[in-house]
């Protein structure tokens, strides 16, 4: 179980790494067309698109910083509570813009943060 929740964590953490830095990055036009699936930067403005990433960035490496340096490793499960928070805001998002396919997305991120909180909070804490 340890090994698949660091899998799932390492996935997790370098999609969110790389996401987040390309809203703090790009500017909010460019990176509107990176795909059809980020048109949701319509309700936002530039600094909130930039905020957003900067809490995925964060949220990033809070899943696994904290047990790669050995302290204070329940951020690492918070973390990934905080990320599913995150996500049913996402969610909400394409369920008001109805986008119902991109929503299975956002969800299926929720569940995986989600596996990983339930997982580091209960089946295979960090140091056990």
């Amino acid at each position: 179980m340890n090994t698949a929740l660091w899998i799932v964590t390492a996935v997790l953490a370098i999609a969110y790494a790389i996401g987040g830095a390309t809203q703090i990055l790009l500017p909010r036009d460019r990176y509107r067309a990176l795909a059809a699936s980020q048109h949701w930067v319509d309700e936002f403005s530039a600094a909130h698109i930039k905020a957003i990433g900067t809490i995925k960035f964060i949220g990033a490496v809070g899943l696994v910083l904290p047990p790669l340096v050995g302290v204070a490793t329940v951020l690492s499960p918070l973390a990934a509570c905080g990320l599913m928070l995150f996500m049913a805001g996402a969610a909400t998002i394409r369920f008001m813009r109805s986008e119902w396919g991109y929503m299975v997305g956002d969800v299926l991120f929720l569940a995986a943060f989600a596996f990983v909180a339930w997982g580091r909070f209960d089946l295979a804490p960090y140091g056990s």
